[in-house]
């Protein structure tokens, strides 16, 4: 026949493929993309060890029902398919309600639009529908999408009408633990990966800034985070930016607010506080860059001392050169927006 796939259709079959649970439903499959690929009807029924009037049905009901058709018409008691606005509606409806099995959402479709699919062909469809199978995620519960949009507008703003010389500074602290960090990993089956861990609990308090425009990144360790340690950091920030208004974006932590702080501010005038609106983590560009560094440094490395691991911690930020490329991809002022759903 030759060529009578595009792109899509080729990517959808080849899902439906890896995902068949029946031979017939893989032998449908591998009909359409062995003719497509320019195969005789009595070569591809050599192959699929099926005879050539069979191998014609199959691709004469591609034709006719389409890859949909060609997945679910071998099931009995199918009552159709699903319209083009009935799938626009299950969109929306999928997009606002999450379903943890395909089974729910057959049982839904079934109910509301009395269309039966299995299992297999309501997967096909909903890859058709740009949907995939993932873990959620958590968010804080009291996040408030209209200070975090608010909190934006003022941002873009707060760029646009600095002077050159003001650098804008996003600003945190992390807390890593000196033991070795389990993670999700590729590993053969039937065994075990072991890892090395220490029984202690010791961590390391780090506080530290970042500017994108010229990607500064200033990271130190403190005994512990408070109004202290942040004073500290804008002692830093002032010897390495002489001049200049310099703009800490913070989160709301208590000594960010205290008055021995603000105290201090008041003799140092080129420091101005931005705070974060509640339950922010997603607008503060650093919390990348923690993570960043827990994947590279704590990942399934173990240091047999707290002071093996504090030093490693150090000279991690203290030589981030060699993963300039990474950090210039990863930081940056595109921040993540949180849309939270119903279940």
């Amino acid at each position: 026949m030759g060529k009578f796939l595009n792109k899509k259709q080729i990517t959808i079959l080849k899902e439906a493929h890896h995902a068949a649970l029946g031979r017939k439903a893989a032998d449908r499959i591998k009909t359409m993309l062995l003719l497509d690929d320019g195969l005789p009807y009595d070569q591809v029924a050599k192959i699929l060890l099926l005879d050539d009037s069979t191998i014609r049905r199959y691709e004469q009901e591609f034709q006719k029902t389409g890859i949909d058709g060609l997945l679910e018409d071998r099931y009995q008691g199918s009552t159709g398919f699903l319209t083009g606005q009935q799938e626009e509606e299950l969109t929306i409806y999928l997009r606002q309600h999450t379903y943890q099995t395909v089974k729910a959402i057959v049982g839904y479709v079934k109910k509301h639009y009395q269309v039966n699919y299995s299992i297999e062909g309501m997967t096909h469809v909903l890859h058709r529908l740009h949907f995939v199978y993932k873990k959620t995620k958590v968010v804080p519960g009291k996040l408030n999408q209209e200070k975090q949009e608010a909190f934006k507008q003022a941002y873009a703003q707060l760029k646009a009408t600095k002077k050159p010389e003001d650098k804008i500074y996003f600003v945190d602290a992390s807390h890593p633990v000196h033991n070795n960090e389990q993670f999700y990993g590729w590993i053969y089956k039937g065994e075990d990966k072991l890892m090395k861990g220490n029984s202690g609990r010791e961590r390391l308090n780090l506080n530290g800034a970042i500017n994108l425009e010229d990607m500064r990144i200033i990271v130190g360790a403190e005994p512990t985070i408070n109004t202290q340690a942040m004073m500290n950091l804008v002692l830093v920030l002032e010897r390495q930016q002489p001049e200049g208004e310099i703009i800490m974006i913070v989160d709301n932590a208590s000594y960010n607010h205290s008055k021995k702080l603000c105290s201090f501010l008041t003799a140092h005038p080129r420091v101005r506080l931005i705070f974060l609106p509640a339950y922010s983590p997603n607008l503060n560009i650093i919390e990348r860059l923690w993570l960043f560094f827990q994947r590279k440094q704590l990942y399934d490395h173990y240091y047999e001392t707290f002071d093996e691991f504090r030093s490693a911690c150090m000279n991690f930020f203290g030589d981030l050169r060699q993963y300039e490329d990474e950090l210039k991809t990863l930081l940056t002022d595109s921040f993540q927006k949180f849309t939270v759903i119903p279940t």
